[in-house]
Formats: structure tokens, C-alpha cells, sequence
């Protein structure tokens, strides 16, 4: 008997190394993949845009900071986008890059096709691939124009920022092929009509704003959706600030569903009102500077989603308190 289990424990520890160096080995992919035909502009008007995106709906700015600039972002300071924030996951250690035009530690030695490529597609310069924290893949070219027109048109910070790092499940999620370039899933538009309709609400709330990533339930180790859309239940936590925010229900829902609670009146001024808690991951400040008629369309898309029953009993935690399952 113990020669047996000798030899199945010998036939396991030969597969764990087999599979570990397969992971160490192969993880680091390159993909070829072309750059969209997207050009900086130098036009005011583009360069606005692309401001008020990244400042706002887009929320860029949430992310491409130093930790303790945070909060002056959320106040509405507009901060160069010298990097710096970090998030520490299961799968590894991201850190936003410096997003100002210095040539050596921020984007000005890259191209306007290698920039646009990284937002569309999430290939890096290098041809290897970013985790996917920038669902921009259905951006229309005019509003991916606009905002590399505005980066394009920052004053340069040097600002060395350390490169992310993938832990072993990150590295098996690449080496197993679940960490690819992403791909638009609909054809992508040049243009789209900006109204306060639920068709540019639904385009700000899935391609812009991202919504869907954080009102849709998934898992925190392989970012896989795993809830019905905008019905609410990711978790995130905030081990330093000793936080776990649930994100709620969105979908009208009349006993679950917070946007059957609001009319668009409350809708618009609950954004403007900015965040009731502090260190919460909702970009409040950033949505705070939206333009009323893009709160409006994200109001009719919400109330036009099918309803999905998901209680979310409350949406803050401290971690000492025992989670729902």
C-alpha cells in the first residue's frame, strides 16, 4: 500500500512540475495584432472631448494618479496623469502607467496607432497583452481620437512608475490562453449620435463608463462574468481601508432593483451628490462632472433593462463582518 501511494503521489508531483513550468515558460505571449488607423488631432474642440472623458464618464483619471492624489481627483482637481495607483488581486499586481506625453516614463516615444491599439484591443506597445481593466474595445473612432488627442496635448511629467506584475495565476490565466487581446464584439462605429436617448445610454454605460464591469456580478481570480448583466453582487475589497463594497442592483427590478426606487430627477442628483462613503471604488467625483443629457440616457438604459430579482442586502462591509453568500 505505501508503495502505491508512493507512486501516486510521485505521478502528481511530476505533473505539478510539468504543469509549473509549462506556465513559467509560456506565459508571456506576443500577439500580432494590427493598430486601428486612429490620428491625434490638435483641434480644441477634439482635445475638449477627450478631456471631458477622461475626466469624467471614461474616469481615466480614478486610475492614472498616485495613490494619494486620489481623493483631490474625486474633489475635481484635475491632476496630470502621471500613474502611480495600484491594485493588488489573485491574479497580480497592477499598476496604472504614467499617461503624460514624457518621452521617457510616460506614452510620447508610442505611437497614436500603439495607444489606440492598447485601448481597443489591450496589446501594449511591446505586443504582449493588459490585463482588462479598459473595456473601451466599442469606443468609436472619434471618441478614441479624442482622447489620445487630449493625452497628446498634456504637459509631459516624468514619473517612473513600476511595471505591473503577474502573479502564478496570472501567468496560468496567460499561458492557458484566458488572458488574450480583447476584441470588439460588434462592428465599431466611427461616430455615434449623443442624445439622452437609452441607445447612448446604453453605449456610455457599456463602452464608456463601465457600468456593466462592476454592476455585474464575477469572479475576482479570472475576472469572469458570472451574474446577469447590471443586477449587482460583485465584491471588492479594500484590505487597506479594511472595506468590502457589493455593488448593487441596477436593473428596475421593483423589490431589488435600486433604479425602480429613483425617478430621473433623484437618478441625476444621487450622481451630482458624489460619494456618502469614503474609499468606495464607484468614481464617484469623475461621474459627479457628467453632463446632465449623459445622465439622462444612463437613466432611460437602466429603466429599459429587464429586470432581474438580486437582493444586495447592503453595499458596505467591514471586513470583520461576515459576508452574504
Amino acid at each position: 500500500m505505501k508503495k502505491i501511494f508512493k507512486r501516486i503521489f510521485l505521478v502528481l508531483a511530476i505533473i505539478l512540475i510539468v504543469l509549473v513550468s509549462f506556465v513559467l515558460s509560456s506565459w508571456n505571449k506576443k500577439f500580432d495584432v494590427s493598430m486601428p488607423d486612429i490620428k491625434a488631432s490638435t483641434d480644441s474642440a477634439i482635445i475638449a472631448r477627450g478631456k471631458y472623458l477622461v475626466y469624467g464618464p471614461s474616469h481615466c483619471a480614478t486610475c492614472h494618479i498616485p495613490m494619494e492624489k486620489y481623493n483631490d481627483v474625486e474633489k475635481g482637481e484635475q491632476i496630470p496623469l502621471s500613474g502611480g495607483w495600484e491594485l493588488d488581486i489573485p491574479p497580480g499586481i497592477f499598476r496604472a502607467p504614467n499617461i503624460t506625453p514624457d518621452n521617457e516614463t510616460g506614452i510620447g516615444k508610442y505611437t497614436d496607432g500603439q495607444l489606440a491599439r492598447a485601448l481597443r484591443f489591450s496589446v501594449k506597445h511591446d505586443n504582449t497583452t493588459l490585463f482588462p481593466f479598459m473595456p473601451y474595445q466599442e469606443m468609436t473612432d472619434e471618441d478614441l481620437t479624442a482622447i489620445i488627442s487630449f493625452l497628446r496635448s498634456q504637459k509631459p511629467v516624468k514619473n517612473k512608475v513600476k511595471r505591473s506584475e503577474l502573479k502564478f495565476l496570472g501567468k496560468a490565466l496567460s499561458a492557458f490562453g484566458l488572458l488574450e487581446p480583447e476584441k470588439p464584439k460588434n462592428i465599431t462605429q466611427k461616430t455615434i449620435y449623443r442624445d439622452t436617448t437609452k441607445d447612448y445610454g446604453k453605449y456610455l454605460a457599456n463602452v464608456i463608463a463601465n457600468c456593466y464591469g462592476c454592476h455585474t456580478e464575477r469572479n475576482v481570480k479570472t475576472g469572469e462574468f458570472i451574474g446577469k448583466p447590471f443586477a449587482g453582487g460583485f465584491v471588492m475589497k479594500e484590505k487597506s481601508k479594511g472595506l468590502t463594497f457589493i455593488t448593487p442592483n441596477l436593473t428596475p427590478d421593483n423589490e431589488t432593483g435600486v433604479i425602480a426606487q429613483w425617478n430621473k430627477k433623484a437618478f441625476i442628483n444621487r450622481f451630482r451628490q458624489g460619494p456618502i462613503y469614503e474609499f468606495s471604488p464607484m468614481p464617484w467625483g469623475a461621474f459627479s462632472r457628467m453632463d446632465e443629457n449623459d445622465l439622462k440616457a444612463l437613466y432611460e438604459y437602466f429603466a429599459s433593462l429587464p429586470a432581474v430579482k438580486n437582493k444586495i442586502e447592503k453595499t458596505i462591509y467591514k471586513n470583520d463582518e461576515e459576508l452574504p453568500d
